[in-house]
């Protein structure tokens, strides 16, 4: 099924969908990202608990398996069962029946694209791959984050703990919690057989793994398990906690925690296609980044028929002055992709 931007590209280029202005000018005709700012209703944030009965909802799921390079395979929901499930599947927001209706991967202010894994996360995975990210002790935020492929790798590789937020209710419920209860099943399962000592390593099926160079995905049904357990208690999900809600409700509502959080690595992929979330995206990256934290941001060069990209991205957070902007990974091919890295100007691993 082929699904597009619910946009017009000749009308939005300066109007949304409600034709509400995205951006004034200046007087030379540039774009004012000063103001920017969101055309639609605030979407008030909440936190969601891991319901009890989760791993039984999980029983008959298909999943799908990504394995790039050395990194420790992710399970996550197949996109296409979950379309043809839609019907089935509880949805207060009723994103899924108006998705599907429309054939549209974002309906601005009502859907912002969670249900599908975006290019630019695998970008990122792979960069993690290659750069060897240590996430032991870390305190990581997965921002839009989706199907939850970013914070479920921090997860498997130790973080302490992970925040999961996305726009839409459903997607969280869905979609990101059962995918990091798929992924907790495979560690109960990894940690039993460890302490009986009945690992045993497939050399030459490791080997193999080891000369792809991009990406696999394999399909089957989600790991199953060894002994019954209440998902609520597995160790994925009691380092894991779940948000949905736009970037200004959510901020505050973790800032009433005392002490607020503040995160090691915020990860944020394929969020800036629109010049109107650029506010308060960067207020909540401003405000919640440890001192010498980093912000992993993949995204495309531009985002036709939306009006964000790097470049404009780029030149908001310079206007602002918090943070510095490295860019970490710059494909070439077909649509450009990239993966940058923010800092605030005042850390010490920029000294």
């Amino acid at each position: 099924m082929s699904f597009t931007f619910d946009f017009d590209v000749e009308k939005t280029r300066i109007n949304n969908v409600d034709g509400k202005k995205l951006l004034n000018t200046k007087a030379d005709g540039a774009p004012n990202l000063d103001s920017a700012k969101p055309a639609d209703p605030l979407k008030e944030a909440q936190e969601h608990l891991p319901p009890t009965d989760l791993h039984f909802r999980l029983v008959d799921a298909v999943s799908e398996t990504l394995t790039i390079g050395n990194l420790a395979p992710i399970h996550f929901l197949n996109e296409t069962i979950f379309e043809k499930t839609a019907s089935e599947r509880e949805d207060g927001e009723e994103i899924l029946s108006r998705t599907m209706e429309q054939r549209s991967d974002l309906i601005s202010g009502v859907y912002e694209g969670g249900l599908k894994v975006w290019e630019c996360t695998y970008d990122l995975l792979e960069l993690l791959e290659n750069k060897g990210e240590k996430f032991e002790s870390k305190v990581v935020l997965d921002l839009g984050c989706g199907a939850g492929l970013l914070g479920i790798l921090a997860l498997k590789r130790g973080a302490k703990l992970v925040h999961f937020q996305d726009y839409n209710s459903t997607v969280v419920e869905q979609l990101t919690l059962p995918n990091v209860s798929l992924n907790s099943q495979e560690n109960d399962e990894i940690s039993d057989d460890e302490g009986r000592g009945q690992i045993q390593e497939d050399s030459d099926c490791k080997n193999a793994a080891k000369d792809e160079d991009k990406q696999q995905v394999t399909y089957g049904l989600p790991p199953s398990k060894k002994r019954a357990m209440d998902p609520s208690q597995t160790s994925l999900l009691t380092r894991s906690r779940f948000f949905s809600g736009d970037w200004i409700t959510f901020l505050a509502l973790v800032l009433k925690e005392k002490p607020s959080p503040k995160y090691d690595i915020i990860f944020t992929s394929e969020t800036i296609y629109n010049t109107a979330y650029y506010a308060a995206l960067h207020e909540a990256l401003h405000k919640l980044l440890a001192p010498d934290g980093l912000v992993y941001l993949a995204t495309k060069s531009h985002y036709f028929g939306v009006g964000g990209g790097l470049h404009l991205f780029q030149k908001f957070v310079e206007q602002r002055g918090v943070f510095s902007v490295d860019h970490l990974w710059d494909g070439d091919e077909g649509l450009q992709r990239h993966v940058v890295g923010l800092r605030f100007k005042t850390s010490s691993h920029n000294l």
